[in-house]
């Protein structure tokens, strides 16, 4: 059985979904963020399923044989905090990391709870260090 990612680019508005965002201070945050990804990666903001919005694609595949298509790296802000997504890697962001300021880690992203917690300096660096790493 083939797996089916359901995570997907889609036409559905990015400003749409930031206007839905129900605190102010995280829509806020969002636009803020939503100006740096783009400035950063030169990439147009585009939604990816329902809640993520991403910045250029790759097309991956695996060992397995599975492959697809994802973002380089994007955001969302979900309820909680705000989940970062640099695809490729947070290993390979150690020594950026140590001066990024307030944040923890899952597998695949970095959390925040505001932008004000983090330094925006070092969040482009991350930027474009996972493009570069994905694009090479």
């Amino acid at each position: 059985m083939a797996y089916e990612l359901k995570t997907k680019q889609n036409d559905n508005s990015v400003i749409e979904f930031i206007e839905s965002v129900d605190q102010p201070k995280k829509r806020e945050d969002a636009y803020k963020l939503l100006d740096l990804f783009s400035e950063t990666t030169g990439y147009e903001a585009k939604m990816w399923g329902s809640s993520i919005i991403g910045f250029g694609k790759y097309q991956y595949k695996y060992k397995s044989g599975h492959e697809g298509e994802w973002m380089l790296v994007g955001f969302s802000p979900r309820k909680q905090n705000f989940s970062l997504y640099l695809m490729s890697g947070i290993e390979k962001m150690e020594d950026l990391l140590e001066k990024f300021g307030k944040y923890k880690t899952g597998k695949a992203c970095i959390y925040i709870n505001k932008l004000d917690d983090v330094d925006e300096a070092v969040l482009r660096d991350m930027i474009q260090r996972s493009i570069n790493e994905l694009t090479k």
